[in-house]
């Protein structure tokens, strides 16, 4: 089965509405992933079948569930789920940052060769970083654990912002979480060909 099948069937799967368009510019972004990682080791994964399952789809899984407009992916290290969301919501403007230079020099070219006007690329450590403007949602995919995670970035959370955290089975980790940030929702997410649980934590602060 061909790439482009394999994500067209996947996002039929999840019923998710992603136009041609869309569809060619995910494809684009793993041919830059692929090419990029024989040398920068993006990502530990190299069979493009499973770049399709682990990367594009568990990206597009959390899209139904996030809100506008202003976003920050966090340790976004190749771009992942930064670029694929900022393809599917160009409305949206989203800031990827991570500590790796590598991975940001990787993330801008490929926002110039995608022409994503909505992203924008920062080399930072989150913790020392000062955004001129909060953000309405933070998320991440392996950055750290969830109480690292939202300490490390409240600084940068809108009034009423809310964090999302992609993570596998949450439970443990949701103990821990620091005082003042609540669970607001846990999703199970169904992510076609990937045999791994994947849950999307919607964290927020207590009123």
């Amino acid at each position: 089965m061909s790439l482009a099948q394999e994500l067209a069937e996947g996002i039929a799967a999840m019923e998710l509405a992603v136009t041609s368009e869309q569809q060619a510019k995910l494809l684009d972004y793993l041919a830059l992933l692929r090419k990029w990682n024989a040398v920068y080791n993006l990502t530990a994964i190299r069979q493009q079948e499973q770049m399709v399952s682990n990367h594009l789809l568990d990206s597009l899984a959390v899209l139904p569930y996030l809100w506008p407009q202003r976003w920050l992916d966090v340790g976004c290290g190749g771009g992942l789920p930064g670029v694929i969301l900022a393809v599917m919501r160009p409305e949206w403007s989203f800031t990827l940052l991570d500590s790796n230079s590598k991975k940001t020099g990787f993330v801008q070219q490929a926002a110039i060769e995608l022409g994503l006007r909505n992203v924008e690329v920062r080399c930072e450590r989150v913790e020392q970083w000062q955004a001129p403007q909060k953000f309405d949602g933070i998320i991440s995919r392996a950055f750290a654990e969830a109480a690292d995670f939202v300490m490390l970035t409240r600084h940068l959370l809108a009034e009423g912002g809310r964090w999302a955290a992609m993570k596998g089975a949450p439970e443990q980790e949701l103990a821990r979480l620091p005082a003042g940030v609540k669970v607001e929702r846990v999703i199970t997410l169904q992510v076609p060909k990937l045999e791994a649980a994947r849950s999307l934590v919607v964290l927020g602060v207590e009123k």
